[in-house]
């Protein structure tokens, strides 16, 4: 196996614990907004962030950072049927419940749960444990495809019906990026481009409401009252942010213009407080996130640990970006919350759950100086 480090990554987990700290300020912050606006106490936005997101979070990152990667391996595969099934039961009247024109949350014993985020990271495991165990097979194109393209139908089907395009979305980047680092022949990913531009054109013209964000991003006049208006009183708040921004509390947006300040709007708010100069430091953050994360994966002992890295990076920095990049409108608005930042309990609790696993893998980590052996299942 090669000597390993024998302790867990200190940087990743200190970029972690500075966006979760900074998170908080910015998260407390965007909230004045829409306290404002219901006139309700803090207490009931700051609850579920506070005890539910960080609490637990942090909970379940100590435990998971602790808990031998290995020693669940073989139950990947059991988890992610789990999580699907957990995922239909948003369909069951009684127990789950649908928002904003979605069926996505689960209504157990008083609190609201939503299991697209469990099975964001079940996805991940089960197809790490697919390729570690199949990977001598990826040049026959039904291993090459067959585990990623499956799953991604197994998990897409709830997903798409409740309908949460944007986190089948992200899954899909995160399963085409474990397949990569798996070995995909470059003929498959050819073909897998082929279906991924037919299912996202079988998408868009299914859900006029893509359609609609797609032209909205082309031409945000065309919609001024929804997707166009989020938009613009976004680039209004980045941009009076200026250099340095009008300081913490400051934002003016947040209180009558910015639609959900303390959802897909956050970064938003952060950017009118704290200027360029403070989006630099969240968008370096992720970066840093991002690139430490990737390193683990390269000195992971076995494929399996270095795939889950993978996936489980890809999962939190692509959701993070789209949120960023749409709100300067570089892409078309999904709603997808700026990880460790905006409101959700839910989100924040298996981002962290998902950091303690990475953690733990960075404990079986080579040296610097020692061969990574990822070849090995």
């Amino acid at each position: 196996m090669g000597k390993t480090t024998q302790h867990m990554d200190r940087p990743f987990l200190i970029a972690t614990l500075l966006l979760v700290v900074f998170g908080f300020f910015i998260f407390s912050s965007a909230s004045l907004g829409l306290l404002a606006r219901t006139g309700a106490k803090f207490s009931s936005v700051a609850v579920s962030q506070l005890v539910f997101g960080i609490g637990g979070g942090m909970l379940a990152l100590t435990i998971l950072a602790h808990t031998g990667y290995r020693s669940y391996r073989q139950y990947a595969p059991y988890f992610f049927f789990f999580a699907v099934f957990l995922t239909c039961l948003v369909f069951v009247p009684g127990i789950g419940y649908e928002a904003n024109g979605a069926r996505r949350w689960l209504s157990l014993f008083g609190a609201s749960f939503q299991p697209g985020e469990l099975l964001k990271i079940t996805y991940v495991l089960g197809l790490a444990w697919y390729y570690s165990v199949h990977y001598r097979k990826l040049d026959d194109v039904r291993f090459a495809l067959g585990g990623f393209l499956g799953g991604l139908a197994i998990a897409g089907i709830p997903l798409l019906l409740q309908p949460d395009t944007g986190t089948f979305s992200i899954i899909a980047a995160a399963g085409l990026a474990m397949s990569i680092a798996a070995g995909m022949r470059i003929r498959h990913l050819l073909l897998l481009a082929l279906v991924a531009v037919c299912g996202f054109a079988i998408l868009v013209i299914s859900r006029p409401y893509l359609m609609d964000r797609l032209t909205t991003f082309m031409n945000p006049a065309s919609d001024p009252h929804g997707s166009g208006y989020q938009i613009s009183q976004s680039l209004i708040a980045v941009g009076s942010g200026g250099w340095f921004g009008r300081g913490f509390g400051q934002s003016v947006q947040k209180f009558s213009y910015l639609p959900e300040p303390i959802g897909d709007s956050v970064f938003s708010v952060a950017a009118e407080e704290f200027g360029f100069a403070g989006s630099l430091v969240i968008v370096g953050l992720f970066l840093f996130f991002a690139v430490r994360g990737l390193f683990i994966a390269a000195r992971a002992t076995d494929r399996f640990g270095g795939l889950v890295v993978v996936g489980i990076v890809i999962l939190i920095i692509t959701q993070s970006f789209i949120n960023i990049a749409s709100m300067i409108g570089l892409v078309p608005l999904t709603g997808e919350p700026l990880v460790f930042i905006s409101h959700g309990g839910t989100a924040l609790l298996f981002a962290l759950a998902g950091v303690g696993i990475i953690l733990n893998i960075s404990t079986y980590a080579t040296s610097p100086t020692t061969p990574s052996v990822t070849s090995t299942s």
